[in-house]
């Protein structure tokens, strides 16, 4: 699996020129993973993202407003539980120095978080407010050091994994040029991470794409273990 995502990487960047090893990749995977969790909470859990913090912004400015549709208490939460995932990304990089490092560690615990909310899912559905919460706290949380951990990669073009606006805005409007390729991929990887989270939970319920986006966290992470500077 190392060599399909070196490959990705490395045609992310103008040839012999990625420094970031199999990074890259495993960033385009991990907006993957956005696009999936933040479809199956917005279909199942009522216009809630988990990762796309910038929706969640607006929605509570449409609840405050009046919208019946939007839960105000529910975007705030994901606020809440997001930042608080990126603010402990901030204490384990006081501890772990080392940011591919604390890029595996953080990237385990999202997964068990993952694993959390999807037995919360089969055990007693998304349905009502014990489960809404659960839900959104879990996943927000995970989606929380995980943007926090990518931006500290400080790869270019792939530093902010759950939204793609200022991406599109610089892949439309400067001249084209290598970085065209990250930009795209990033477009792209979102994209399809919306498109499979949206289909299999319209098919099969949140289960399902709770089940893809923890299988794609595994291989993220057994990928990742090889990037690991060894300790001196």
């Amino acid at each position: 699996m190392n060599r399909p995502a070196h490959w990705l990487s490395d045609a992310l960047f103008p040839r012999g020129t990625n420094e970031h090893g199999p990074l890259p990749a495993l960033l385009v995977m991990l907006m993957i993973s956005s696009g999936l969790v933040d479809a199956c909470t917005f279909l199942g859990l009522n216009r809630v993202f988990v990762a796309n913090m910038t929706g969640n912004v607006v929605f509570s400015g449409f609840a405050l407003a009046g919208d019946p549709r939007q839960r105000l208490w529910a975007h705030l939460l994901a606020l809440a539980a997001f930042a608080a995932g990126a603010w402990t990304e901030g204490r384990v990089a006081a501890k772990i120095r080392e940011p591919r490092r604390r890029l595996f560690h953080l990237t385990t615990t999202h997964a068990v978080l993952v694993a959390a909310a999807l037995a919360v899912v089969l055990l007693v559905g998304e349905k009502g407010t014990g489960p809404a919460v659960a839900l959104i706290v879990l996943l927000g949380y995970g989606m929380g050091m995980q943007n926090a951990v990518a931006l500290r990669m400080a790869v270019p073009d792939l530093v902010n994994i759950t939204v793609v606006t200022s991406i599109v805005t610089r892949l439309v409007s400067q001249a084209p040029a290598q970085a065209w390729r990250r930009r795209a991929c990033a477009v792209a990887a979102m994209f399809a991470g919306g498109l499979l989270g949206a289909a299999l939970y319209l098919v099969a319920g949140m289960a399902a794409p709770l089940t893809a986006d923890l299988v794609l966290l595994v291989l993220i992470v057994y990928v990742a273990r090889d990037v690991i500077p060894a300790r001196r």
